[in-house]
């Protein structure tokens, strides 16, 4: 529940910059950064971990941004590039440690899916106090994170820092993707992050309704999926946490009240009506005319 709200949170700013695919990069990009910090260490710390995929989330952060300021390459095709590449070492460097015969080196590879059975208390609680610091930085920054959302430009000239947070989203986003990777793994855990920010746009016009709804919806995919994880038997959580956040998603598409499938074949055929009743009304006042 925790890493749903957080992921959220911070998805919704995502998902309004069109970075969508900017947490898919940052997620693949820690993978390296968890093999490295296993092979200096030779232990599997979650804070060594968590450190060495924040590393190189950063990395990834600043690649993307050279590649897009330094050549003529657009931001989605900077990123496509950045994630392959890290990916790659990653997986490159998982299948050298899990050849080395490390006795500590079982269950490494299960940060590509997530194992959230794996987690202990102090993990929960790493969890816990950076999903609070995450919500609390965007509920203190909120105004600014809006304006650098829908207006760039104003917000450079009204003189804020605008690279600074640009930057500091993004560290936001490798934060996110870094406490999440153990429960959901690497390769869902852009879904955890968008999802519950586009079913959210659904329900509302309002920025600050949207965040808070986006964590909610992450919130309650988290439960659904434990729960549904833990009633039966070799049920993967993280998974079943993504398929939950899409069914909200499908619900939201669906049911929406104002941007719904449902709420729009309504709206189109109440007005096929009216148009229908207009085009009816002159016969109707011709008919009566000529009795």
């Amino acid at each position: 529940m925790l890493l749903g709200l957080s992921s959220g949170v911070i998805g919704s700013f995502a998902y309004l910059r069109k970075q969508a695919l900017m947490g898919d990069a940052l997620a693949h990009a820690a993978l390296p950064g968890i093999c490295i910090a296993f092979m200096l260490s030779g232990s599997k710390s979650i804070v060594l971990f968590l450190i060495g995929a924040a590393a190189a989330g950063i990395i990834a952060t600043f690649g993307i941004g050279y590649i897009t300021r330094a050549t003529r390459i657009k931001q989605d095709a900077a990123l496509a590039i950045v994630l392959t590449v890290f990916f790659g070492f990653g997986i490159v460097l998982l299948t050298r440690i899990q050849h080395s015969g490390n006795g500590n080196q079982s269950g490494l590879d299960k940060f590509l899916f997530g194992q959230a059975a794996s987690m202990v208390h102090a993990d929960v609680v790493i969890m816990a106090i950076i999903s609070v610091v995450l919500v609390g930085i965007c509920a203190l920054l909120f105004k600014e994170f809006k304006l650098l959302s829908f207006d760039v430009g104003f917000a450079r000239g009204l003189g804020y820092p605008v690279a600074f947070m640009d930057q500091l989203i993004m560290f936001l986003i490798v934060v996110a993707v870094v406490v999440g990777i153990q429960a959901v793994g690497v390769v869902l855990m852009a879904a955890l992050l968008i999802t519950p920010a586009v079913s959210a746009r659904y329900w509302t016009e309002k920025l600050g309704v949207m965040v808070v709804l986006a964590g909610a919806f992450g919130a309650l995919s988290g439960m659904v999926g434990t729960f549904a994880s833990a009633s039966g038997n070799n049920l993967p959580t993280g998974p079943l946490t993504v398929l939950a956040a899409t069914v909200l998603f499908i619900v939201s598409v669906v049911a929406a009240p104002r941007r719904g499938v449902l709420a729009k074949r309504l709206r189109q055929a109440a007005l096929r009506g009216k148009v229908r009743r207009e085009q009816a009304l002159p016969q109707l006042e011709r008919r009566e005319e000529s009795l």
